[in-house]
């Protein structure tokens, strides 16, 4: 049973008004907003080579080249979404509003970089290295899916929010 005192009341929402003001006018957004898409598109390709590889055992170059590619769009979103979220929240990483997302993001980054490493020092054989890219991969899904349902909660909040102020307008 809890006490009346030890309840936590609900979030105010994932953006303060100034947080919110400051994600709007900082230009890391729209760098956001396009590595973002960029990345899922990159993802997507690489996705397709490594398993048209472990399939036929073909393109291995190609497989091989897009996770670089795919890593290296990976490391530019993460320092610049670093940036955006010091902009933002005041810190480079781990503001409580995206806390989750990062740490989820921390381990995509663990991964991707695992396979660079398997990769440029010919450790494992191309199939175990693909294998650590899938897991790479799965990862990102899972991060992904954290970033569009947290964007999709500030859309709802900032949709709640005008509609408040347009019935108190009333």
């Amino acid at each position: 049973m809890q006490h009346q005192g030890s309840m936590k009341s609900p979030p105010a929402g994932l953006y303060t008004e100034e947080e919110r003001r400051r994600r709007d006018a900082s230009p890391w957004t729209l760098v956001q907003g396009i590595l973002a898409p960029t990345q899922f598109i990159v993802f997507l390709v690489s996705l397709g080579l490594v398993l048209w590889y472990l399939a036929t055992g073909d393109l291995l170059e190609w497989a091989a080249w897009s996770i670089i590619i795919k890593t290296l769009i990976l490391y530019t979103i993460m320092v610049t979404g670093a940036i955006w979220e010091k902009e933002v929240f005041g810190h480079y990483l781990f503001a409580p509003a995206f806390f989750w997302e990062d740490v989820v993001s921390m381990g995509v980054i663990v991964l991707h970089t695992a396979y660079l490493v398997v990769w440029f020092g010919d450790f494992l054989t191309p199939v175990q290295q693909m294998l650590i890219a899938l897991a790479a991969y799965a990862a990102y899904v899972v991060n992904a899916m954290q970033f569009l349902l947290k964007l999709r909660a500030a859309r709802l909040q900032e949709e709640q929010m005008r509609a408040a102020e347009e019935g108190g307008a009333q």
